[in-house]
């Protein structure tokens, strides 16, 4: 089977899209919303539904975040296994999704539950760089730590 080398230009998207795959798991755990308008485009597709979520545009669904996640002052989102296509200025990504998330408990902890599943995306590049056009999120499962 013979190997195709990549471009530098390839090389580069794929560093990009790396990068704003990232920065969309800080923006959601440091629940910094104008870091969040970096990573979609203003008229984005977001479904979150297979995990209880809602799908909307992404200004609706900017809103409902920052209220969702406000009930949880710890959460983790850890991605990894990116599959990326390019295709000229748009790509596709799927990419696997770990993301445990704790409600403050009488203890001084967590009660803990944890969500796995993965991001497929379209991506978009734009002016000021790789967007998320469209995501959704397929969840694999969804589990909470018994409480002790």
């Amino acid at each position: 089977m013979a190997r195709k080398t990549m471009t530098l230009e390839e090389i580069s998207d794929r560093i990009e899209i790396n990068d704003l795959l990232v920065r969309y798991t800080v923006a959601i755990d440091e629940k910094d919303w104008e870091l969040l308008d970096t990573v979609y485009t203003p008229d984005a597709k977001v479904d979150y539904t297979s995990s209880g979520g809602i799908k909307g545009e992404y200004p609706e669904v900017r809103a409902w975040l920052a209220k969702a996640l406000a009930a949880f002052p710890m959460t983790q989102h850890l991605i990894s296994n990116s599959v990326v296509e390019l295709a000229g200025d748009s790509a596709t990504a799927r990419t696997m999704v770990f993301n445990p998330m704790g409600t403050a408990n009488d203890r001084g902890g967590y009660n803990l539950f944890f969500v796995g599943g993965w991001y497929e995306d379209k991506l978009v590049r734009t002016d000021d760089g790789w967007r998320i056009a469209e995501r959704y999120e397929r969840k694999a499962f969804m589990e909470s730590l018994p409480s002790k």
